[in-house]
């Protein structure tokens, strides 16, 4: 009797329909991926080998696949979910074990570490302290606390051009930067102490009425002189055509001595540092200044944090400072569907699934990030639902032949 191959229908398909059901109940996880039901027909073996009219004895379960492609990415109001465009899955510490997840809804623990709501902490390379990412031994990341140190002056680079159509003033006026009529152009820029305290270096410039193509340069510090009268602090001296300065060449060494008036109370440190004028220009043209800058700041708080496409961590301060503070770290498998589902979005690595190969987002076959970003479910709903309906029928059709075989069996035990 076929009461066999019906039952084992009945226990295939309640099997079929419990996947179906679970993928439905997916549909929404953030990271999850769809099942499928694997089924193979069942033989018996004869003693005497098979003949050519073998009759089945059912069906069998032969495995729950995962389908590891790639779902649709929603856009979300937080900078630290994450999505993953392409191969790859998160690492996690989860108590000393590490597990893969493609579900990237993470927030910060009271420590700074950067966690999923399971509590499990996101894994990639530190950095140090001068954010320079050090690519050695995966760890778990944590957010710096702590704000960024104040960075002294050591150089000012400014890029400028001086009208070459211009007098100089009369030699015999001496510089007085109170007075306007001693120069002919100025301009400023800030510069730091070792404390991170500001100082408003304003930089004159005069031409010569004696030296052709030549222009000494003058320096106040917040409004001070910080070299007690001494004479100008350097005399350039362009090329014939203005296209470059001829003299002196290289960075101009500067120094302004501890005790200058701070706007704010208190007085400012030594401040030594290069001044570069390798772009600055004597055309015909009226006074501009193109670029102004110094490599200086002062101390910062952090005020948030932001993750690229390659996974790199960036902290920001209050100084307009950011380094990085980490990098996130992916891993890949040769065969992800040998990866052991283990609940709460997470899957383990298993013998069939093969070690995990690391590295970061964007490199080889690895995918990029997108943060503010997260991945949905790749459960097509309408064919689930369409499969369940099949999947139905089958159990129907399975129940039938039970129950035919029932009236059957009925049949033979009332023959007399």
């Amino acid at each position: 009797m076929a009461f066999q191959q019906g039952l084992s229908g009945l226990n295939a398909t309640s099997k079929n329909l419990s996947v179906i059901g679970n993928n439905i109940a997916n549909a929404n996880t953030y990271g999850a991926k769809a099942s499928r039901a694997e089924f193979a027909d069942m033989y018996a073996n004869a003693i005497n080998g098979s003949g050519g009219s073998a009759i089945g004895i059912g069906v069998n379960l032969t495995g729950v696949t995962q389908r590891f492609t790639q779902g649709n990415i929603t856009t979300t109001e937080s900078g630290l979910d994450l999505a993953i465009n392409g191969n790859g899955f998160f690492q996690l510490d989860s108590g000393g074990t590490t597990v893969y997840s493609r579900n990237g809804q993470f927030m910060l623990d009271k420590s700074g570490n950067i966690v999923n709501s399971s509590g499990q902490k996101l894994l990639g390379y530190a950095a140090s302290s001068d954010g320079v990412i050090i690519p050695s031994t995966v760890q778990a990341l944590q957010l710096p606390t702590a704000g960024v140190a104040p960075k002294a002056t050591e150089s000012v680079s400014l890029e400028f051009n001086l009208d070459s159509r211009v007098a100089g003033p009369d030699a015999a006026l001496t510089f007085d930067p109170a007075d306007p009529t001693t120069y002919n152009n100025a301009t400023s820029v800030t510069v730091y102490d070792a404390k991170g305290q500001e100082m408003a270096l304003t930089y004159y410039f005069r031409k010569s009425d004696t030296v052709d193509d030549t222009w000494d340069i003058y320096v106040t510090a917040n409004g001070t002189d910080p070299f007690a009268g001494a004479p100008a602090v350097a005399a350039v001296t362009f090329a014939t055509d203005g296209s470059e300065i001829t003299s002196p060449v290289g960075g101009i060494p500067l120094s302004i001595a501890a005790g200058v008036p701070l706007t704010g109370g208190g007085t400012s440190l030594d401040i030594n540092f290069d001044l570069h004028l390798d772009n600055a220009t004597q055309f015909g043209a009226a006074f501009s200044v193109t670029d102004l800058s110094q490599d200086g700041y002062a101390p910062g708080q952090l005020t948030g944090v932001s993750i690229d496409k390659t996974g790199v961590i960036k902290a920001q301060y209050s100084n307009g400072q950011s380094k990085s503070a980490g990098q996130l770290v992916l891993a890949t498998f040769r065969n992800p569907q040998g990866l052991q589902p283990l609940g709460g979005n997470a899957w383990g690595a298993s013998f069939s699934s093969g070690d995990p190969v690391i590295g970061a987002a964007g490199q080889g076959n690895f995918g990029l990030l997108q943060a503010g970003a997260l991945e949905e479910s790749n459960v097509d709903l309408t064919a689930e639902l369409v499969n369940m309906i099949t999947a139905q029928r089958a159990y129907q059709a399975n129940a039938q032949s039970i129950k035919t075989e029932d009236q059957v069996l009925q049949t033979l035990v009332n023959l007399r």
